[in-house]
């Protein structure tokens, strides 16, 4: 018998942690740079910044998100809406960089009932693909195989973030503690 060890999934089936502390999108950016590695954020710019989905469907299946608390990306001014967008495709190409996936998910769940988890602070998902990445693993066991600590893929994403432009990132090279 193999055992499958994701530990940090008990604090989200559990739903303990981050949902008492207010919008964790509001929260953790606001924690300033030098916390960037220890919340997994990659980097920011004036409107937006990328972080890991600690819970992930895949790995490296990070987010983009507004720092504007809305609900909808039609709720974000022009500007905040290009810079989001902007954001968005830098952190596609540094993602497909870095991973080499062979295939991306970007989308966003707008309202709980399109399976927002967090309804009220709009965010853009990137889901990297790979050839195979579904297997038989959901289908019978109920189990979603992640192949890389959120600690190993943030520290193999961050340089790629780093030189995407106008962006602030981690100045801790070696990722969260």
């Amino acid at each position: 018998m193999i055992n499958l060890w994701a530990p940090w999934r008990s604090e989200y089936i559990l739903g303990e942690g981050e949902a008492s502390g207010g919008c964790i999108f509001c929260v953790k950016p606001a924690r300033g740079q030098n916390s960037f590695a220890e919340e997994l954020i990659l980097c920011a710019t004036a409107d937006a910044f990328v972080i890991l989905n600690k819970y992930p469907y895949n790995n490296g299946h990070l987010m983009v998100v507004p720092h504007a608390h809305v609900a909808s990306p039609t709720d974000l001014a022009p500007p905040a809406l290009d810079g989001l967008w902007r954001l968005a495709m830098g952190a596609t190409a540094a993602l497909g960089a870095a991973l080499r996936p062979a295939g991306i998910n970007l989308g966003m769940n707008l309202g709980r009932v399109a399976g927002a988890g967090i309804a009220e602070h709009c965010h853009v998902h990137l889901v990297p693909r790979w050839n195979g990445d579904t297997n038989f693993m959901p289908v019978i066991g109920e189990t979603k195989v992640i192949s890389q600590h959120l600690v190993a893929t943030y520290r193999t994403l961050l340089p790629r973030f780093r030189k995407l432009p106008g962006v602030i990132a981690s100045g801790d090279e070696g990722g969260p503690p």
